[in-house]
This record gives structure tokens, C-alpha cells and sequence, in this order.
């Protein structure tokens, strides 16, 4: 399977881990409304005078058994116009199989993906799989979204979801900001050079600007309300726009699954004095 975050809830089963490698997490019907960001851009379309951009897919659908049936969908940008690969790695970090960068290639890794999930399903997983005595419908998806490519930095949501028997689906995403100019991914330190305690002290401030939109019977309730940390790191997991630096988190990743995912942002006044050259004269930041 594909892509970074892994959620697997077997027969009730509930196990969370974070790695660099299976099936995402898109939408679930568990899931609050999707954190605003801006709209994904369309494959084949030309997002700058450089880049070009096109996607390949693939959804299908297998019996397992009489009573479990399994969707799998899952969706890779292409970038035909992108030659560096040590940035091409990058981009596609989340599977390292891939050696064909081109359209034809990397269909041909979708549906060597799809076959082999699967055949995991049904030959490796006999065990529990054979458990599944009423029906049910269990999936994988996992998508590549363009949100954005603004002064040559190029914005890409990974998203994913999947069920596979529990209490509910899940899902959670990646964010990375490639800077194509200078042909690598960006780094948070490429950004700015506040140090993590310091920026993760104003993400505590900040946590309850963006809110998550979960409601109880008194109304909304505060994100701030359903945190399972003490101290929000200050992860990789950022994007920008014109006014704001954002950490989106996963569900489980720092609060209750019932608040979903969390964004918080970090002015560019909270990190004055501390942004990189570059980036600001890039970002026209005043």
C-alpha cells in the first residue's frame, strides 16, 4: 500500500502509528468538516509558467469474502515538467518503490499497489478476515492534492483514509512545501530561525484560532478543550499563505479523535525578526 499515515482498526481493535509508508486517510463519515485551506487545483493544469501538472488513478473493488467487500482508490500527481530526482524522491517520500517518474509509470505502480493490497487481504490476513460473519464494506484511499504553487513553492496535501473493521473509519494528512527553485523540500529552518520551544509556545497561545468546529450540547466545544498533550510540537507538518504559517495535525496526533484535525497558525508578526531573507523577499513579507 501507499502513502504516510497509518491507522488500522481490526475487529475493534484500535492502533495508531505514524510512519512513512502504507495506505492514507481521506473523509470519514466521523469527520468534521475539512480544515479551510485553499482549493486543490485541477490535474492537467498549468499552474505557473514552468510547471505542469497532471495526476493518475485508480478505484476498485473485490469481494473478500461473502461478507467483506474492499474498495481501494488512491490518486498520484504527475509532474512531467520536474526532472530533478532527488526532488522527485521527495514529492513521492511516501513511496519509495517508485523508480518511473513518468505518467505510464507511475499508473503502472498504482495498480501493482492496488493488486497487492488486495492479495494482503485475502491470502496473509485469513484469520481475522475469515471473523468478518455479517457484512461489511472496508476501503483504503489515498490522495495527492496541488493546493498550491505561489512564488515557486509548492504546497501538497497528502490525504488519506481507511476502515478495516472498529468503532469508526480514520484519516489523517501530510503537508510539504517544495521550493522549486531551489529544487528541495522546505524546511522549517528554511523559514525561520525561532527555535521549536519558543514557536511551540505560541502554538499553545494560538491553539483555539482555527477551531475545529466540534459541537456538545453546550455548543462548540474549544480545541484547546480536547488536547492530549502538554506540549504541541512544533512539527513538519506545515504550509503557509500570505499571512500565516499553519501546523495541521491529525486526528490522535495532539487531541481527542471527537475534535478531528487541528490547524494553528503562526503570524508572520508572531515570527518577526526571526524570518529567513530569502523567504520573506520571496513571500513579500513586509
Amino acid at each position: 500500500m501507499v502513502f504516510v499515515f497509518i491507522v488500522k482498526n481490526r475487529l475493534m481493535k484500535n492502533t495508531i502509528a505514524v510512519l512513512a509508508l502504507s495506505s492514507f486517510f481521506a473523509f470519514t463519515a466521523c469527520k468534521k468538516n475539512e480544515t479551510a485551506v485553499p482549493a486543490t487545483a485541477k490535474a492537467e493544469n498549468k499552474i505557473s509558467n514552468e510547471l505542469m501538472v497532471d495526476s493518475v488513478k485508480v478505484n476498485d473493488s473485490t469481494k473478500i469474502t461473502d461478507s467483506l467487500k474492499v474498495n481501494y482508490t488512491s490518486k498520484l500527481l504527475v509532474f512531467p515538467s520536474i526532472k530533478d530526482k532527488k526532488l522527485l524522491d521527495s514529492i513521492y517520500f511516501q513511496n519509495d518503490k517508485i523508480k518511473d517518474f513518468s505518467k505510464a509509470g507511475l499508473q503502472a505502480y498504482l495498480d501493482k499497489e492496488k493488486n497487492n493490497y488486495f492479495t494482503s487481504l485475502k491470502n496473509d490476513n485469513k484469520d481475522w478476515v475469515s471473523d468478518v460473519t455479517y457484512a461489511q464494506n472496508w476501503y483504503s484511499s489515498s490522495h495527492m492534492n496541488l493546493i498550491s504553487n505561489t512564488n515557486n513553492y509548492m504546497h501538497i496535501q497528502y490525504v488519506g483514509s481507511g476502515y478495516e473493521g472498529g468503532a469508526h473509519d480514520n484519516y489523517g494528512f501530510s503537508e510539504r512545501v517544495f521550493d522549486l527553485k531551489n529544487s528541495k523540500k522546505l524546511e522549517l529552518k528554511d523559514i525561520t530561525s525561532m527555535p521549536k520551544s519558543n514557536i511551540e509556545t505560541i502554538l499553545m497561545k494560538n491553539i483555539d484560532k482555527i477551531n475545529s468546529g466540534t459541537m456538545d450540547g453546550d455548543g462548540e466545544v474549544k480545541n484547546s478543550e480536547m488536547l492530549l498533550v502538554e506540549k504541541i510540537p512544533a512539527s513538519d507538518n506545515f504550509y503557509f499563505d500570505d499571512k500565516n504559517l499553519y501546523f495541521h495535525y491529525s486526528p490522535y496526533e495532539i487531541a481527542a479523535f471527537a475534535a478531528g484535525d487541528i490547524t494553528i497558525p503562526v503570524s508572520w508578526e508572531d515570527l518577526k525578526g526571526t524570518l529567513n531573507a530569502e523567504f520573506k523577499e520571496r513571500m513579500k513579507i513586509k
